[in-house]
């Protein structure tokens, strides 16, 4: 067989693992599959007759592409930051059913949470702690040592690790929480109704929607018919910690789009403060909600 097509064959062979690793690595399956592409250019073109693991070479090819992917949008989002600019969702041809059974089977929440590390730190922590790449096979892909690499797992762990299940007040705001997220991804309007306060109160910042000024909308009729009109957000939420209190984020392509926050008036919720704004979003510490 032809050095071209055995690299081909392998390839084939492997890509299940590889789009794994893309799609935890980008959070999206439109991208995790330019991602893909992208990489078999690079290996179509090299030099591949000193591969001895192709498995092991190929998620580093892999791997380096969506480095490279992450750090571009870090970028951009330096950008948006400095431009004060909302950045727009794009457009891809992905069976949402295919992207949303993907993202339950690795945790929606999880992929909220690994948008939030640093490239080098997810990177270190995906191939790691989910891929069981040895670090020293890691580290060159980041020029730094095993040892640095090691750390910067350790420290996405902690974040990806968020808190011990909730007990007390915490665990009835988390089942709240949780109930409204239900009733609202199922459209279930008299279950979210009996979940607020009549005189609660939601915020939303000006990226939300977007609009010239932030949002207000008071009463709990009125705040239960907004949250039925995102619906589709909905669908790519998922319940996390936000600043250690139980919250929402929802996912779009890959990237942190908006999280909520909540205050309580014993069971029910008094006010919900949509953030979307991305300095806002920057600032926020997000992690897995357990329990």
């Amino acid at each position: 067989m032809l050095e071209r097509d055995w690299m081909a064959a392998q390839f084939e062979e492997h890509r299940p693992r590889l789009r794994a690793v893309a799609h935890r690595m980008l959070g999206s399956l439109g991208e995790a599959d330019d991602a893909l592409q992208d990489a078999w250019l690079r290996i179509d073109r090299a030099d591949t007759s000193g591969v001895e693991n192709p498995g092991g070479w190929l998620t580093t090819v892999v791997a380096r592409v969506c480095l490279n992917l992450l750090r571009a949008r870090e970028a951009r989002r330096e950008e948006e930051l400095a431009a004060d600019r909302i950045p727009a969702a794009s457009v891809r041809a992905v069976d949402p059913e295919e992207e949303a059974l993907l993202a339950d089977s690795v945790g929606l929440a999880l992929l909220i949470v690994l948008d939030t590390l640093a490239p080098a730190e997810r990177l270190a922590f995906v191939l790691h702690d989910m891929f069981q790449v040895p670090f020293d096979e890691i580290a060159p892909m980041i020029d730094k040592t095993p040892a640095t690499t090691r750390q910067l797992a350790s420290r996405a762990r902690r974040r990806v690790k968020g808190a011990p299940a909730p007990t007390g007040d915490a665990s009835r705001r988390h089942r709240v929480v949780h109930a409204y997220l239900a009733a609202t991804r199922g459209g279930d309007f008299d279950a979210l109704l009996a979940l607020l306060h009549p005189d609660v109160v939601l915020h939303a910042d000006r990226a939300v929607v977007p609009t010239p000024e932030p949002v207000l909308v008071r009463g709990a009729r009125p705040v239960a018919e907004g949250a039925m009109a995102s619906l589709g957000r909905a669908r790519s939420a998922a319940l996390v910690l936000v600043d250690g209190e139980v919250g929402m984020a929802m996912l779009e392509e890959g990237r942190l789009r908006v999280l909520l926050r909540f205050t309580f008036d014993g069971d029910l919720i008094r006010e919900i403060d949509v953030v979307a704004e991305p300095e806002r979003l920057r600032k926020a510490q997000v992690a897995v909600a357990e329990g």
